[in-house]
């Protein structure tokens, strides 16, 4: 009796399933991402029309695998602040938890304060697009999506904008971060 569809997806998973995971984790930063594309290219084989009929599937699924990690490279992901964090001794702290914590002694106050004003600051040297769009996305929680439908534009122009205010705003608090490190 011959092999389902779904039969050979199946087999084919067993069969090449670690080796392309390795094949992929070689040419990707983490192994989520990896874990993420092979992923993507499991969900390319089960929508492929005939399965049966791929003649060479090791050289079919490395292509796909190629295209998938090319893919991720391209598409600009966007920036975020919280991009920015450290882990002590009680998990993950970042920016965002510094700039809207409570004062809960003076040293917090003191540094929540200067976090606020060397923001402002930063936020000031940018073109206001780029600070509009890091204001409406990061401080008033609103999507990259919304952002492009209340201004009317482009999708990637609104994720570019945020990415070069982030990339300004890393650069400018590198020091403050860098201190409040050693603190």
């Amino acid at each position: 009796m011959p092999d389902t569809a779904a039969d050979t997806i199946v087999n084919t998973i067993k069969a090449y399933g670690k080796r392309l995971f390795g094949f992929i984790r070689g040419k990707v930063r983490n192994d989520e991402d990896a874990e993420d594309i092979l992923q993507d290219v499991w969900f390319q084989l089960s929508n492929a029309a005939n399965v049966e009929e791929i003649q060479q599937m090791s050289g079919w699924l490395h292509q796909v695998a190629r295209n998938k990690i090319t893919d991720k490279y391209r598409k600009k992901t966007p920036e975020l602040l919280d991009d920015y964090s450290y882990e002590n001794e009680d998990g993950e702290f970042n920016f965002k938890d510094i700039l809207l914590a409570d004062a809960t002694n003076p040293e917090t106050e003191y540094i929540r304060e200067l976090f606020w004003q060397e923001l402002f600051a930063a936020l000031d040297e940018l073109p206001e697009n780029q600070r509009q769009v890091f204001i409406w996305n990061e401080l008033e929680d609103k999507t990259l999506q919304q952002i492009a439908d209340a201004t009317g534009e482009n999708l990637k122009t609104v994720i570019s904008r945020k990415g070069y205010a982030v990339k300004h705003l890393r650069q400018r608090l590198q020091t403050l971060y860098n201190e409040f490190l050693n603190y």
